[in-house]
C-alpha cells in the first residue's frame, strides 16, 4: 500500500502540513508506505488548455502532455493506493498551487461524454483536508463549505471515493500583535489551538487510517 500526500500550503510546519502529517501517521499505522510532497517546492503550472489529453489518437490521450517538475508526481499518483490533498482556504477555495495540481491531475482523465466516462486507471481513495482561518458559521454563511465539498464530489466522479475534512477557525499567526487583524480574538484563537486543534489532528489521523483497507477488506 502506498499513500502520497500533497501539501498545497506554502508553510511546511503549520495547520495544513500538520494535518497531512497526522493523516499520514494514520495511514502508516495500517502498514502503508507514505510520502509527503510540498507543492510550493515544485516549479510547475496549471492546465494550459493544449487539449493534447483529448486529441483522438494523440500520444498524450488521457494524460497531461506538459513536462515539468509536477510530471513525475502525476505518474506516482496513478500507482498510489491513497491520495491525501491538503490546502488552506484562500478566497473561499484551495490555493493556486493545489488548484494547478488538480487541473493537471483531473482534467486529462475527464471526458466530454454523457454520462461521464473516466479514463483514470482503477479507483484510488482520496482524503481532502482544508484548513480555514474562518469560523464554521462564517464558512457556511458564505457557502465555502458547500463549494469545497462540491469540488470533492467532482473528483470522486473521476478518480475514486473521497472523504473531506474541513478544519475551521485555525491559527493564522503565532503572534497576532504583529499583524493588522482586529477581526480575530487572539486569546480565543490560541485557546482553540490548544483545545480543539488536537481533536482536528486526531480526525485527520483517523481519516488517513481509513484510506488503508484493513486486511481482508475490499479496496
Amino acid at each position: 500500500m502506498k499513500v502520497i500526500a500533497f501539501n498545497g500550503s506554502p508553510r511546511k510546519e503549520w495547520n495544513t502540513a500538520l494535518l497531512l502529517k497526522s493523516a499520514l501517521e494514520g495511514a502508516a499505522s495500517r502498514g502503508a508506505e507514505v510520502e509527503l510532497v510540498h507543492l510550493y517546492d515544485l516549479n510547475y503550472k496549471g492546465c494550459t488548455s493544449c487539449f493534447a489529453c483529448k486529441l483522438k489518437g494523440g500520444k498524450s490521450y488521457g494524460r497531461c502532455a506538459m513536462r515539468d517538475e509536477l510530471t513525475p508526481f502525476l505518474r506516482k499518483i496513478e500507482t498510489a493506493d491513497g491520495i491525501l490533498l491538503g490546502s488552506p482556504v484562500y478566497l473561499g477555495s484551495a490555493t493556486g498551487a493545489m488548484r494547478s495540481l488538480l487541473e493537471r491531475l483531473v482534467f486529462p482523465f475527464y471526458t466530454y461524454t454523457d454520462p461521464l466516462i473516466s479514463l483514470y486507471p482503477g479507483k484510488t481513495r482520496l482524503g481532502i483536508l482544508y484548513a480555514l482561518g474562518a469560523p464554521e458559521a462564517m464558512a457556511v454563511q458564505r457557502g465555502w463549505d458547500r463549494s469545497l465539498s462540491e469540488a470533492g464530489a467532482f473528483m470522486e466522479r473521476v478518480l475514486g471515493p473521497v472523504e473531506t475534512l474541513l478544519v475551521y477557525d485555525t491559527l493564522q499567526f503565532d503572534d497576532y500583535s504583529k499583524y493588522v487583524a482586529p477581526r480575530f480574538d487572539p486569546e480565543a484563537k490560541l485557546k482553540r489551538r490548544k483545545e480543539i486543534f488536537p481533536q482536528d489532528l486526531r480526525k485527520a489521523y483517523e481519516l488517513g487510517a481509513r484510506l488503508v483497507p484493513q486486511k481482508g477488506a475490499a479496496h
